[in-house]
């Protein structure tokens, strides 16, 4: 089995502005997501329109020891033209080059009031990407104390190789898109490199941005109903909790990203890691998502 970094389940702050409350509201429920053990937390520059790094800043200058037990995970790389940040005429875009990062990555320190970041990732793979020059940034940052550890997100395996054959230091995680709605990282070979290099992969958007749940299109259906009756044979209390006991069944031991600011939302999930899927249910969610029975 991979050895674990970061925990099962990391909390996703990105859309913290949308929960539309107090500094002291967002500090008790992180406090309570502390409590229920969810101490990793996910961030990214550009999140809540470049403000979600500086709400959650402010939360902990309510409590700086609070700092202490958390991990604070961001990203940075893409560049988009709104509010502050928009250049009249320029399109989105990303920039891996050294000076960006390094730039990105001390604004990321401002905003959260700390000394350092505990993971930085390229938030998505640019076409122009150095690896030398992201390299020399990685190492910068990490030489300064800036930065403890790095990694990248929804990066192809060559695009992760490229990268650490760079680096002196390993990457410690690839942030990929799965769910049993949408289970591409199961065929392109991310999750077989994460095993190889016994890393845990985080794993966004694991309800599928809620569609697998909202929608009533074919496949999303056969999830419901597929769902609805292991969760009667494991004992769950809700859906939620056996896609994410489906996805905690890989042996890459993932990291799974909640997106969710309901605190009872939050300690079912937590609950989701007493279920235990037999290979035989995890195929059967497998066949309800494809359609088909395996080849």
């Amino acid at each position: 089995m991979t050895s674990r970094l970061l925990s099962p389940l990391i909390m996703g702050f990105w859309r913290m502005l949308d929960w539309q409350r107090s500094e002291q509201e967002n500090l008790s429920f992180l406090q309570q997501c502390i409590d229920l053990g969810i101490t990793d937390t996910d961030h990214a520059d550009i999140y809540g329109h470049y403000q979600c790094e500086v709400a959650f800043g402010k939360v902990l200058k309510l409590q700086p020891a609070i700092r202490e037990q958390i991990k604070i995970i961001t990203k940075c790389g893409i560049v988009l033209q709104q509010g502050e940040k928009a250049v009249p005429g320029q399109v989105n875009h990303y920039n891996s080059s050294r000076e960006h990062i390094v730039a990105s990555a001390q604004q990321s320190l401002r905003n959260f009031g700390t000394d350092r970041l505990d993971c930085l990732l390229i938030h998505r793979p640019d076409y122009l990407m150095a690896a030398d020059e992201v390299a020399e940034a990685f190492t910068q940052l990490k030489q300064q104390g800036d930065v403890l550890h790095f990694g990248v997100s929804n990066f192809t395996t060559s695009q992760f190789a490229l990268l650490q054959s760079r680096l002196d230091f390993p990457l410690i995680t690839n942030q990929v898109e799965l769910s049993p709605y949408n289970m591409q990282a199961l065929d392109n070979d991310t999750l077989d490199q994460c095993q190889q290099l016994r890393q845990n992969p985080m794993l966004w958007s694991p309800l599928a941005g809620g569609r697998l749940f909202a929608e009533d299109d074919a496949k999303a259906l056969r999830l419901q109903a597929c769902l609805a009756t292991i969760g009667e044979e494991v004992g769950a209390t809700s859906l939620d909790q056996v896609v994410y006991a489906w996805l905690l069944t890989h042996p890459s031991n993932p990291a799974v990203v909640l997106g969710t600011g309901n605190i009872d939302r939050v300690r079912s999930a937590v609950d989701a890691q007493k279920l235990s899927l037999t290979r035989e249910q995890w195929y059967r969610i497998w066949e309800a998502s494809t359609g088909h029975a395996v080849p």
